[in-house]
């Protein structure tokens, strides 16, 4: 029962950020239907569905949207939801005949979150990208490397997920909660390119005052600094170390056997190259493990580097209970956390049409209404 349990949403079959989005809300109790195509497209990386993670919590129905009984049970559907997400380039929804305009005369309460790479309008709309194109425009992917190094591409976090299905969730949400005021849903435009932006707000400030430079590996955040990096260890592993603090910075040189008598002040950059050199050396004189029980306890702010699979084994993350087995399928657990209405996942991503009758009952059709729905194309019929 988690904190968005009655939220009825319809989610339009999507890859990458509208999948990440559907999780969320489905994680938190949502009752996200997703619409299906009634054949595998073959989106994305076309993962069998017990691997595509993202769908997970979800019932599904198919629809052909290129047909007009299609489009037609669609707006059935509408009628029942209260917020439809989706992923197409601007203009598909109004040349299937689905124009926001004509979902909301349907469904006047209804939230539209509609993502997109670079947004409903401007003179890239219409033109393909993935994420690594929208975080490039937005100045993040410029900001993201070692000194005299190329860009480096941070996976597909920046752009799909947390610059997009996560600001289009958040999106969603309040428009959500200012419907139930007012009564009135809207639109809510998403660009990956803008939240791969705003998850930068903070270094426009720091450059406005001369504190960040356009120099890749040159900051305290960006690998710049030596004591905010990583280092490998004997064992070929790697840590983190992240002491910006100047206490947290002395506990750090204590844990490496340093003193600052010996080292040049923190923050004098001409210094900088003799403490990476320092840290390096002493950081390859232990394994990874060593370093671990050296730093157990500490303020030092340092971390291993660890894998998927290790990260899953942490003591931490283990005690905090941050993974979740569905179907035999090791992931991250949801997040956040509520005290009252915790989040879950209750099913495992679902087949094309598994549950769908169900989740239709569930929606407040009735069995001569689910049946019409079938007669006009739709799958719901699928194993459960």
């Amino acid at each position: 029962m988690g904190p968005l349990t009655g939220i009825k949403v319809l989610e339009l079959e999507a890859i990458g950020p509208v999948p990440f989005c559907g999780m969320m809300l489905a994680d938190m109790g949502a009752d996200v239907l997703l619409v299906d195509r009634p054949a595998d497209p073959q989106l994305g990386l076309a993962l069998p569905r017990r691997y595509d993670v993202m769908l997970r919590g979800r019932r599904s129905v198919t629809l052909d949207l290129k047909s007009a009984d299609g489009v037609s049970a669609l707006m059935q559907l509408i009628g029942h939801a209260d917020a439809l997400i989706e992923g197409f380039r601007p203009g598909v929804l109004e040349r299937l005949g689905l124009a926001p305009d004509v979902l909301l005369a349907r469904n006047p309460r209804l939230v539209v979150g509609r993502m997109t790479g670079w947004g409903q309008d401007g003179p890239l709309a219409p033109r393909a990208g993935h994420d690594i194109d929208y975080i490039a425009l937005s100045g993040a992917l410029h900001a993201i490397g070692h000194a005299n190094g190329r860009p480096v591409p941070p996976l597909n976090l920046v752009g799909d997920f947390g610059g997009g299905g996560m600001l289009l969730a958040c999106g969603v949400l309040a428009a959500l909660l200012e419907a139930r005021r007012s009564g009135n849903g809207q639109v809510v435009d998403a660009a990956m390119v803008e939240g791969a932006s705003l998850l930068t707000t903070m270094f426009w400030g720091l450059a406005a005052t001369g504190h960040w430079s356009a120099e890749r590996g040159a900051n305290i955040l960006d690998s710049g600094a030596p004591w905010y990096d990583t280092y490998a260890t004997a064992d070929g592993k790697f840590v983190a170390l992240g002491a910006i603090e100047p206490k947290f910075y002395a506990e750090m040189l204590a844990r490496l056997g340093l003193t600052h008598d010996d080292l040049p002040a923190q923050h004098d950059r001409n210094g900088w190259p003799v403490l990476r050199t320092r840290f390096a050396q002493v950081l390859r004189g232990k394994t990874r493990d060593e370093w671990c029980r050296i730093f157990d306890g500490s303020d030092a702010c340092f971390a291993p580097v660890l894998s998927f699979a290790e990260a899953k084994a942490h003591s931490h993350n283990a005690a905090r209970e941050a993974h979740v087995t569905v179907d035999d399928v090791a992931q991250p657990a949801p997040a956040p956390r509520f005290s009252r209405t915790p989040s879950a996942v209750r099913a495992a991503p679902p087949g094309r049409g598994t549950a769908g009758r169900a989740a239709l009952a569930d929606w407040g059709f009735s069995p001569a209404e689910i049946d019409d729905l079938r007669a006009r194309g739709l799958g719901c019929d699928g194993a459960s």
